[in-house]
């Protein structure tokens, strides 16, 4: 199904996209030469929102669930992609164990972790599931909607390794965030891979440590290109330690806001954009019970203070201080069968192997369509990504539109490996 893309007609996206064709060998190389010096994470997904007059990321997860949402024409790519992650790392691998997130899981997680061990299996492991999870005790098995079974197995740890019966594996992927924290099973690990490293988890990361990184590489690439790094980069602030439910708790937040909102408004008359510009409050790590909200006002935060309220007055525990980001929002021009759309980017290495539209038609242009009541639309990869057609007008060809979606997706995953590199508790220190 080929998305109703409102941008197609006019407006700088189309000019954004004809400066990504023509610069197309140069953005190419640049990100080959990034790769022989950085290690892209071993697989992320990333939100970018297309507002017509910019193209960004909003959100960029290294522990992606989904899978199930890519076509099965995707899945030469992604096989592809976890043969050249895995002969990296530990080319003599012959087992894999996939953890999965703790508690019980959903019917689509579990569609989700069936699509992983397909993949990893075709690329020629034995893929087992091993749980953290102390309530799983005993081999446990779950049905899919579609007649398959998967088998939970509790991890067994021994001095320097993790496995399972009968099971050694040498590379061990993680397809748990860690919100809860690091569970001691998976501390001082030796003689095995495991993916994500530890640091990539919420205890340590920080969304406004990984935008911080993507700014940085967006003004690098606008400079090739020869372009505004603010049309490929949404602008940002954060806030440390809120105390929502205490007065003055909201004062850091406001601050930020007006500051991100006069920012914005000053690219929009530079750019002659009629829209009113909003930002969007969120937690800077792992997820927080204020959820996403939207601002359009520094002085307007009634929403924000209502939100706050409800969850201070709910009586189950009280609000514990936490980080926060205030992010520029960014619009969604996109439509599938006229509901709200966003493209959702997935790779591996350093491969974009497919996406999907999250479509939600109790949504506005300007909210979070990742919340209950989304749906999941395969992009049309009739054509790879990463084979454009050149000489199409911009704004007339799918696959070009694809094709500029991977690189923003490739800019975050490049972004995430500078992330990581950053906050490595093993990295090597040069004074």
């Amino acid at each position: 199904m080929v998305p109703h893309l409102i941008t197609a007609l006019t407006g700088p996206i189309n000019e954004l996209e004809q400066r990504v064709l023509d610069s197309m060998p140069a953005i190419e190389r640049w990100f080959r030469l990034e790769w022989m010096e950085h290690t892209p994470p071993f697989y992320c997904s990333v939100d970018i929102r297309n507002a017509g007059f910019k193209l960004a990321p909003v959100d960029t997860n290294l522990f992606p669930s989904g899978w199930h949402n890519l076509t099965p024409e995707m899945l030469p790519l992604a096989v592809q992609a976890a043969m050249a992650a895995i002969e990296k790392i530990c080319p003599e691998a012959r087992n894999l164990m996939l953890i999965p997130e703790n508690g019980k899981p959903s019917s689509f997680y579990l569609a989700n972790l069936a699509q992983l061990q397909r993949i990893f299996t075709m690329a020629g492991l034995n893929v087992r599931l091993g749980s953290i999870d102390p309530i799983i005790k005993k081999a446990t098995t779950f049905d899919l909607h579609n007649g398959e079974v998967l088998t939970f197995e509790p991890v067994i740890r021994g001095k320097r390794r993790l496995g399972l019966k009968d099971f050694d594996p040498c590379t061990i992927l993680l397809n748990n965030d860690l919100v809860a924290g690091v569970p001691g099973i998976l501390e001082d690990v030796h003689e095995q891979y495991l993916m994500p490293p530890l640091h990539a988890g919420w205890p340590t990361r920080r969304m406004s440590t990984h935008f911080k990184a993507y700014e940085e590489v967006a003004k690098r690439l606008g400079k090739l290109m020869g372009v505004d790094p603010w049309l490929i980069n949404p602008l940002f602030e954060k806030c440390e330690a809120v105390y929502l439910d205490q007065p003055g708790g909201l004062d850091c937040l406001s601050t930020q806001m007006d500051l991100v909102l006069t920012r914005v408004r000053r690219k929009y008359k530079e750019y002659g954009i009629k829209e009113k510009p909003f930002v969007v409050v969120k937690a800077d790590h792992g997820t927080h019970e204020l959820g996403i909200v939207t601002v359009r006002d520094s002085k307007d935060t009634q929403a924000l203070s209502e939100r706050i309220k409800t969850l201070a007055h709910s009586g189950k525990k009280p609000l514990l201080p936490h980080d926060f980001m205030v992010q520029e929002g960014v619009l969604t021009q996109e439509r599938v069968n006229d509901a709200v759309a966003e493209p959702v980017i997935y790779t591996m290495d350093r491969y974009v192997v497919g996406g999907f539209y999250r479509v939600h038609a109790g949504r506005g242009v300007d909210e979070a369509l990742n919340a209950p009541g989304s749906d999941y639309v395969p992009l049309a990869f009739e054509h790879s990504t990463l084979l454009p057609q050149p000489g199409f007008k911009p704004g007339a060809s799918v696959p070009n539109r694809f094709y500029m979606y991977g690189v923003i997706g490739r800019l975050a995953m490049l972004a995430a490996s500078y992330e990581l590199e950053a906050t490595d508790p093993e990295a090597e220190i040069y004074e």
